[in-house]
């Protein structure tokens, strides 16, 4: 079909590849930092003019790296609201990031509702001080004026993409981006506008949600664009997922998702129910600690780094020599346990070593985890293999214990640019159906990623062990914890 490009605007960075649309061959790559301030004194994260995601954009292009490109796909930062004027002028720079200052708006919010269930049956999830829906809910408290002024709210990709199209009087965005605002639907397929009402008080215009292999437009240069989509969905795009696949993020925090052929509805608030890039669903559930906990035992145990503590957890076995650490560093919300902390238990003489405790960490961390996998599998979501994503997905300690543990095959994908490349093959998709020579319903048949495979084999029935003994400790520490 030719040659395709993807570009994701991450919070920091633009990345493009460019792709042969056939194959998924990455032909050459382009990256620029974006141009913004950091943080301000208290901490919080910068609100962000838009402008600065275009100038990295056009530097990460540079050298002709677009020549010859038929098509673009977008994938950018999720949770990013650009408010805009009747006139599509911005009102305010772009709210980004976690965005602390929300907190109390999110609490204001989901109580204006009528509780968490009502925000659940409505758009299958509970604000969070990160979500669109809640940072309007700031804005109109906090500045009125500029609340009042803003006509139309766009996302960051929906914002590049209308921008590449020379700012066309229709707007769009896509399922994917549009399930993580707090005001469309997921198992409606559709806005809940009073909610934005609500939140801004007042109506105001939305994106056109398209459908995942639609074309947003063409450039006047005649260079098709495509959706676009927030960068989750991007990823698992990219990364090729389907059902029975679950996609578990190992940052400071961890994140597992799957794909699966419904919305889940969760009164509880874990799952939060996105859609995918593909006109699939998306269901998440998140951890406040992951690496957070490793990062924890290596300064507690005073070792260098994360390598060195994985070398240290090697020594021991699994179980290690009956402790058990409850992660729960930061409080935790899955399960809901926000005030919580952490439960280390089973210490002994013989226990109290270095490295069991460094195996500890590493194994309350996984069942952490895996919680979160198991609250999607006792809502009917098949896992069979578990993509296992970030820098600590390499380290021996975890590619270890993950799969018995986890109870699935394990990949470990090669690190690779997985929004840029799934933003490209949504490209590849939209050209391919303008041409004729792919279905609205079929994505293009990319490769998989290079990666680790690792299978539980004899170990899966010593992990399970160690899962419940993990599971006894939290039911007896915390025994309402799945139960309220």
């Amino acid at each position: 079909m030719g040659i395709v490009a993807g570009l994701d605007s991450s919070p920091d960075f633009t990345r493009i590849v460019v792709c042969d649309a056939d194959t998924g061959a990455v032909l050459r790559q382009g990256y620029a930092p974006h141009p913004v301030e950091g943080p301000d004194g208290a901490g919080r994260p910068s609100d962000v003019d838009p402008q600065a995601w275009l100038l990295s954009l056009g530097e990460a292009a540079g050298g002709g790296l677009l020549e010859g490109v038929q098509a673009i796909g977008v994938s950018a930062q999720q949770n990013a609201v650009v408010p805009l004027d009747a006139q599509g002028g911005t009102v305010r720079p772009a709210m980004v990031g976690g965005d602390k200052r929300a907190q109390v708006a999110a609490a204001d919010l989901i109580d204006a509702l009528g509780g968490r269930e009502a925000w659940a049956q409505a758009v299958g999830c509970v604000p969070q001080a990160a979500q669109p829906v809640t940072k309007l809910r700031w804005l109109a408290k906090n500045e009125p004026d500029a609340a009042q002024r803003t006509a139309v709210l766009l996302q960051a990709h929906d914002w590049l993409v209308w921008q590449l199209l020379g700012r066309p009087v229709r707007r769009t965005t896509d399922r994917g981006g549009a399930s993580g605002t707090g005001y469309w639907s997921a198992a409606l397929g559709g806005y809940r506008s009073e909610l934005v009402e609500l939140a801004l008080g007042h109506q105001a215009m939305l994106p056109e949600v398209i459908g995942p292999s639609d074309a947003a437009g063409t450039t006047p240069e005649g260079l098709l664009i495509s959706a676009g989509t927030g960068e989750t969905m991007a990823a698992a795009f990219g990364l090729g997922i389907g059902l029975g696949d679950a996609v578990v993020s190992l940052g400071a925090s961890g994140s597992v998702m799957a794909v699966h052929p419904a919305a889940l509805v969760d009164q509880s608030g874990m799952i939060t129910s996105l859609a995918d890039a593909t006109g699939m669903h998306l269901p998440v559930v998140t951890t406040l600690n992951a690496v957070r906990t490793l990062r924890g035992a290596t300064e507690l145990l005073g070792v260098a780094d994360l390598e060195t503590l994985s070398d240290l957890a090697m020594k021991s076995t699994p179980g290690s020599h009956g402790l058990v650490l409850l992660p729960y560093l930061e409080g935790e919300r899955t399960p809901s346990l926000p005030h919580a902390a952490g439960t280390l238990t089973g210490l002994r003489r013989e226990s109290m070593k270095p490295e069991h405790f460094a195996r500890a960490a590493f194994e309350g961390m996984l069942c952490g985890l895996a919680d979160a996998l198991d609250v999607l599998r006792g809502r009917g979501v098949e896992v069979r293999r578990v993509f296992l994503l970030g820098a600590a997905a390499e380290l021996p300690a975890v590619q270890a214990a993950a799969p018995a543990l986890f109870g699935a095959q394990v990949v470990v994908p090669q690190p690779a640019d997985y929004a840029a490349i799934g933003a490209a093959r949504q490209a590849a998709w939209a050209l391919g159906v303008s041409q004729g020579t792919l279905d609205p319903r079929t994505p293009p048949a990319w490769p998989g990623p290079a990666a680790q495979v690792l299978d539980p084999g004899e170990e899966l029935a010593v992990g399970q062990a160690v899962r419940q003994q993990y599971v006894s400790v939290r039911e007896q520490t915390h025994p309402t914890a799945f139960r309220s």
